[in-house]
């Protein structure tokens, strides 16, 4: 599915949690699908493998569209991962 996803925007979680305006961003896993997920404020939107992984080392959240069908939400994700990668940061 990731192929398919344009990325529109991405904020650094401390960004996107002052825009959204919560405190916290909750990372959860569905105990009848085993899906993972992240909660913010009363909003929720899918996680990338790296996060269902434990490999989520530089986190951000990203305003996506699924190409196939125009669906727009946030996923939260790696840094770098599924847009263009990161060469450096300042």
């Amino acid at each position: 599915m990731e192929s398919t996803l344009k990325f529109i925007k991405t904020w650094e979680v401390a960004q996107f949690k002052a825009q959204q305006e919560v405190d916290k961003l909750e990372v959860k896993r569905n105990p009848h699908t085993g899906k993972v997920f992240f909660v913010y404020g009363c909003e929720c939107g899918p996680c990338s493998r790296k996060v269902e992984e434990g490999l989520l080392t530089d986190p951000v959240v990203s305003q996506v569209c699924n190409a196939e069908t125009g669906e727009m939400f946030m996923m939260l994700h790696q840094r770098g991962e599924g847009g263009a990668p990161t060469l450096a940061v300042f």
